[in-house]
């Protein structure tokens, strides 16, 4: 996250160990023993929102409360602390108290509202986004149950144990904002809550919406002019890769080789390579394989209405809808052949390749020298566009060596994701003989889309 340019905590040391722990890594009822790791995180502090939340009432449903309620000489000390520690320069410009934290809570605000739009614009999924997981001054914390996206899907859950989908990737924004309220919350009566819920509404969405299309316009390689419908153009470039199940990172990164001139004779060659790039009717059939055996969806449905109360204990109407989903999408593609889905993935991309084109030639326009604008625009693709991301199946195949007590794999992998914008060079030198070698199937792509198997993972 680091090398992609994203707030971070920093990794200082992973230390494995010969002692074992009982998991059970899937919540199946099946525990196996694991070898233990200890990594060592950095960051100029840990203090988190939920650090705020010791001062909560007591909770109208649950009847408890924080361990230091009603204690408002704590919060003074605190926010003392965090402010003058971390953000010296509004205390230094701040005399009054309320006017300080209004700064404060307005720059925390606007901090992560930056992170998580860097987040999205690399397919990042932080599974377990609550109070305690979000930093005070900004960073991505908490590296439990996290994901890149691989097939593009806004509905994506990294995160096994989140049966609900709370903390999807579609959701992270508006997950992230929910928190700041909650930290408003713990603030009062220190930053009224009033002023709090108004610098929220004032500042998240409007800082998301503009650092996310300003990092996606530099991603698609528009770097003189701002267009008003730039936002439109990134929505359906957005639905086109939900459509056609195109890989999230190979895509953009694809996307900087687009022949722009429009009667080139590269055209075809290149909607072959994007489409190379979109989820095959194998991928796509297990991606949408039902998760309920039809016996049990169809006594889930009968429950539905016949007991409404019932079945609002034993199972929610957004669990059921998304097996319906599943279920008919798995109907139309197995009606489809390969050939059907190529064309039709071949269809939407020339749609909105038109529109892209489109929109190059007024970015391009007035450029005192088209070859100019070009290598500009390469150059500013290149540095946005990660060609490689820890993906699961990667990350799989490092654990698997070094459990075997091979880490070339691991330090292999390390290394490829400090230079994550890699350039052109040629893929990584091949795994040594041995465990690495098994591991890692000799040459590794590492950029490559997953094999169908990486469906299988699962991270909890």
């Amino acid at each position: 996250m680091f090398h992609l340019g994203i707030p971070t905590t920093r990794a200082g040391a992973c230390v494995t160990s010969a002692s074992r722990v009982v998991r059970d890594v899937f919540y199946d009822g099946n525990p196996r023993q694991e070898p233990c790791a200890v990594v060592l995180r950095l960051a100029p502090t840990f203090l988190r929102f939920g650090s705020f939340e010791i001062f909560k009432p007591t909770d109208e449903h649950t009847g408890r409360a924080g361990p230091s309620v009603g204690r408002n000489d704590i919060r003074v000390q605190m926010l003392d602390y965090v402010i003058g520690s971390f953000y010296p320069e509004l205390q230094a410009a701040h005399g009054d108290r309320v006017p300080r934290n209004a700064a404060f809570f307005r720059e925390v605000t606007r901090r992560t509202a930056r992170m998580v739009a860097e987040w999205q614009c690399v397919g990042f999924c932080h599974g377990v986004l609550n109070t305690d997981n979000m930093s005070i001054v900004g960073l991505t914390i908490d590296y439990g149950p996290f994901g890149f996206l691989d097939r593009y899907d806004p509905d994506h859950v990294c995160n096994a144990s989140d049966h609900a989908g709370r903390y999807s990737y579609s959701k992270q924004p508006e997950v992230c904002k929910w928190n700041l309220q909650k930290l408003a919350e713990a603030l009062a009566p220190e930053l009224p809550l009033e002023l709090g819920e108004a610098i929220v509404a004032e500042e998240f969405d409007a800082e998301f919406q503009r650092h996310y299309l300003q990092k996606m316009r530099r991603k698609l390689g528009l770097v003189r002019v701002e267009q008003a419908e730039d936002a439109a153009l990134v929505a359906k470039l957005l639905e086109t890769m939900r459509l056609t199940g195109a890989d999230f990172t190979n895509t953009f990164c694809a996307l900087s080789s687009f022949p722009v001139e429009p009667e080139s004779p590269g055209l075809a060659e290149f909607l072959a390579t994007l489409t190379s790039q979109c989820a095959s009717l194998e991928e796509l059939r297990l991606a949408f394989r039902p998760h309920m055996d039809p016996r049990q969806l169809s006594m889930m449905l009968m429950l539905a209405q016949s007991n409404p109360q019932l079945f609002a204990l034993i199972g929610t109407q957004a669990n059921i809808t998304r097996e319906l989903e599943r279920v008919e999408q798995r109907s139309r593609l197995e009606q489809l052949s390969p050939a059907d889905l190529q064309s039709r993935n071949s269809g939407h991309w020339a749609d909105w390749l038109q529109e892209y084109r489109a929109r190059l030639d007024k970015d391009a326009e007035g450029a005192a020298d088209a070859a100019d604008w070009q290598a500009e625009r390469l150059r500013v693709m290149r540095a946005n566009n990660p060609r490689y991301v820890l993906r699961n199946y990667i990350a799989q195949n490092a654990i698997e060596a070094a459990e075997k007590g091979d880490f070339a794999e691991v330090r292999r992998v390390l290394r490829l994701l400090e230079t994550p914008y890699g350039g052109e060079e040629e893929e990584p030198e091949p795994a040594p003989e041995g465990a690495a070698a098994e591991a890692a199937g000799g040459w590794r792509a590492y950029a490559s889309k997953p094999p169908l198997w990486a469906a299988e993972l699962c991270v909890t």
